[in-house]
């Protein structure tokens, strides 16, 4: 098992220029197909894109999309409202673990033709496509935003368009804005009717529509996180190209980490970070609008020792890995004992005496083929030096240029064989 072990500098002044966003280049990709002959520029070079993009582009009749959640929801739409032939849709063993039924299901009562090869609620999936007249269907909003951004972007092209009520409360809903704003930009015409019903008519897509993505915050938030740790108060990042005005609800992170001690300013050239007061202790913070903030945000204050309590998770546990567990495993290591359940993750206060001890062994942190376990954790070198990350090439889901970046900021990254735990 390959490990990173990593020293960083106690003084950071860099630029950085992050990787595209990995939601927008998902979505407007599947958008470019629907809109004839549009156009994406600058996409993202990650894992998830790339068998996206390979997926869109060649259309075989077995496609295996690995571990990107992202394109096994929007692929199971496009593949089903289109006339595409009959294609079978798999991903890696864990990725026939997570659940996609209630899309499946949704998408079954607009007329899709979809059936299980394995598990019922679970891929692999035979799609036959072409099927879909579209109507009006209710689906549970608590799981996955990206079940109702997969069913609206395909409305516009169904006979009958898509009346969709969303049932309960509504998870991460910065992610449907982004793709009605995403699908108005390609010509549509989603609109919500009330605060629970989204109307999407039968309009069809523009064609030759060109559309840039943006840099992704979601990257942007490891960068939060090693200057909320960096001993050093001149500390400062510039963040290129990002902006205040974004599509992106994981932009939440600039507002989120100053009460973590990070200070945003927008200037022309980006996001410059520099260095603020922390808040002694997080009563509670709610991340079911930003989830995949929470490794990030877990591990920012478990590092600084804030007494926190996050909730909103209950998307976690479907996720690459189940992310609650994988935290609670991976602090222990470091010596801080979480509390969770079902939706929440906490700690109440640290013992000293077990992290000293945790720290002094050096451990090496398990990533679970999860890339923001990686990220999360690797800026808590800055505490611990020659801390270990495994399995550190699992960044080429969302952010291939991780290391390199860190290194460029002055980090030193040993590679070592390591035993497995």
């Amino acid at each position: 098992m390959q490990a990173y072990h990593l020293t960083l500098p106690r003084h950071i002044d860099a630029s950085l220029q992050l990787p595209a966003s990995k939601s927008l280049s998902a979505r407007a990709l599947i958008l470019s197909v629907l809109a004839h002959n549009s156009h994406v520029s600058g996409l993202s070079q990650c894992d998830d894109t790339r068998v996206l993009l390979d997926a869109l582009q060649h259309r075989p009749d077995e496609i295996n999309i690995g571990a990107a959640g992202t394109a096994m929801r929007f692929l199971t739409a496009l593949l089903a409202a289109t006339d595409s032939g009959c294609h079978t849709l798999t991903g890696t063993p864990r990725m026939q673990q997570r659940p996609i039924g209630l899309l499946v299901e949704a998408l079954r009562s607009l007329g899709a033709r979809i059936d299980y090869l394995g598990q019922d609620g679970f891929p692999p999936l035979r799609i036959e496509g072409g099927y879909m007249t579209g109507g009006s269907v209710g689906i549970p909003a608590t799981v996955s935003s990206q079940y109702i951004s997969a069913l609206l972007m395909v409305a516009p092209i169904l006979p009958d368009g898509l009346t969709l009520t969303l049932e309960g409360d509504v998870a991460s809903m910065p992610y449907i804005h982004m793709t009605m704003a995403l699908m108005a930009h390609f010509g549509a015409q989603p609109r919500w009717a009330d605060e629970r019903t989204i109307v999407v008519p039968a309009t069809g897509y523009a064609d030759c529509i060109a559309y840039a993505v943006e840099p992704d915050w979601s990257a942007a938030s490891y960068w939060y996180e090693l200057v909320a740790l960096s001993p050093d108060p001149a500390t400062r990042i510039v963040l290129k190209g990002l902006t205040a005005e974004s599509l992106q609800g994981d932009s939440a992170i600039a507002g989120l980490f100053q009460s973590l001690g990070v200070r945003t300013t927008f200037t022309d050239e980006g996001a410059v970070l520099t260095k603020a007061d922390a808040v002694t202790s997080i009563k509670e913070m709610n991340l079911e609008d930003c989830p995949d903030l929470a490794q990030t945000i877990v591990s920012t204050c478990a590092a600084l020792h804030i007494p926190f309590r996050i909730t909103g998770l209950h998307s976690l546990k479907i996720k690459e890995t189940d992310r609650i567990a994988a935290l609670q495993a991976e602090w222990a290591k470091m010596g801080v004992t979480m509390g969770a359940d079902g939706d929440s993750l906490w700690v109440e206060a640290y013992s000293p005496a077990a992290e000293a001890a945790a720290v002094a062994a050096v451990p090496t942190i398990s990533t679970y083929d999860d890339h923001r376990m990686a990220m999360a954790f690797a800026p808590c070198a800055a505490l611990v030096p020659g801390l270990g990350i495994a399995e550190p090439a699992v960044v080429s889901k969302s952010y291939p240029e991780y290391w390199d970046h860190l290194r460029h900021v002055g980090a030193v990254i040993d590679s070592k064989e390591a035993d497995r735990a």
